[in-house]
């Protein structure tokens, strides 16, 4: 918790997930001085925690404060923002750097406590050593509890020594970021342990390569099945010599479901980040593809059916600059120039590929901002990306929920 006065500034560098999209920035605030909001908005009560949500859908802006819609006289914007910037918060290193169209009177930085910093679901850490730099900012709550530093509803009482923290039921643990269940987990090989209240027990997540109820026992598989939950994150080790411009990702799936993230070769970080995509939506092959500027563009063709006969298909995404063909079965089904003024004709994927979803705790819907609805279920086998001769081997790759998908057609 941040504690500034009007001469403030904490400087967050680029890269923090700074999204300009729909779910907006949300913050809580503790003003110590009050201020009141253009339009018809009540002024602040000093000393009080207030909930500050503010974004943008399209080119229209929004600002709710405490759950109510304050938005007054929004002029239209821009189709774009530009978000290349270093994000400050509580203020600026010089108030000369705000725009007059920002602010009603003179500029000034804000003056109270600042929690809860979240961006496009992203919590900022608001701690000495997460920004890139700041003045004149301190702790907030003064004692060595500060805010959240008990997990999961626990009381924070301060000690001589530090701090210490009550539990509720359920949580154990010096921060009670515990489930009791797992407290004396058997889980082994870098597993997670899930809880599961209800029958007051546990489960183990295994890692890839392991497999067991405890995921104790070693396993090899040239075909990975995904149950939902479930991901591979391949790191291309020969990002570096790659020709950006001519991308290509080719592999065999089958899956009985009629929504799912295949593929995704992309960090997935933020919208900034280029990405090309392969999954289903409603039944049908869906290809989307963004290589700047968070264009996304959609690529589907609803004359073939990719799913739901559990048999095997073979799909293959070619991208030479800003043409795109998608190749199903081995047939031509989608050939489109995305962007004929070729603005931007690179995929920076980071290097990075994704199989069947994402980290666990990160939900598809979230990271592909709606364009996928829901992680994998189903097989995949003979990932090949570029031209290369070789498969990607996917054991050498970091995973979670991945089963042997050996056995069967």
């Amino acid at each position: 918790m941040a504690k500034t006065d009007s001469s403030n500034q904490w400087h967050f560098q680029r890269g923090t997930s700074l999204r300009p999209v729909s779910e907006g920035r949300v913050a809580q605030l503790k003003p110590v001085q009050a201020h009141a909001i253009t339009g018809t908005a009540p002024p602040f009560l000093t000393n009080t925690w207030h909930s500050l949500k503010a974004g943008r859908v399209g080119n229209e802006g929004y600002l709710d404060l405490d759950g109510i819609n304050m938005t007054r006289e929004a002029s239209p914007g821009m189709n774009a923002l530009d978000t290349h910037t270093d994000f400050f918060v509580g203020g600026v290193s010089s108030l000369n750097l705000v725009n007059s169209m920002a602010v009603e009177n003179e500029p000034t930085g804000f003056t109270g406590c600042i929690r809860e910093m979240v961006v496009n679901t992203r919590e900022l850490k608001l701690t000495v050593a997460d920004p890139k730099g700041g003045a004149n900012v301190g702790d907030c709550d003064g004692t060595a509890c500060g805010y959240a530093v008990c997990k999961n509803n626990g009381t924070c009482h301060v000690e001589n020594s530090g701090f210490s923290c009550s539990c509720p039921q359920g949580w154990t643990g010096s921060t009670c970021e515990q489930s009791v269940h797992c407290s004396q987990n058997r889980c082994g090989a870098q597993a997670l342990c899930i809880p599961q209240p209800t029958s007051f027990s546990y489960i183990c997540i295994c890692a890839l390569g392991w497999s067991g109820k405890y995921c104790d026992s070693k396993t090899q598989f040239f075909i990975a099945k995904f149950v939902g939950s479930s991901y591979i994150k391949y790191t291309d080790p020969y990002y570096g010599r790659r020709d950006l411009q001519h991308s290509r990702i080719s592999f065999n799936f089958t899956t009985n479901q009629t929504e799912g993230l295949i593929a995704w070769m992309g960090k997935g970080e933020d919208e900034d980040n280029d990405f090309l995509a392969v999954g289903l939506a409603n039944g049908t092959l869906k290809v989307v593809v963004n290589l700047g500027e968070r264009i996304s563009v959609p690529l589907m063709h609803s004359k073939y059916s990719a799913c739901c006969d559990e048999r095997w298909h073979f799909v293959t995404v070619v991208q030479n600059q800003t043409c795109i063909k998608v190749y199903l079965d081995e047939e031509l089904i989608v050939f489109e120039d995305i962007d004929p003024h070729r603005k931007y004709t690179a995929l920076n994927y980071g290097g990075i590929c994704y199989l069947g979803g994402f980290e666990i705790g990160r939900e598809v819907t979230v990271v592909t901002t709606g364009l996928f609805q829901k992680e994998f279920i189903g097989r995949i086998k003979d990932v090949v990306l570029f031209q290369d001769s070789k498969k990607i081997q996917l054991m050498k790759a970091e995973g979670y929920n991945v089963y042997n998908g050996n056995y069967g057609n």
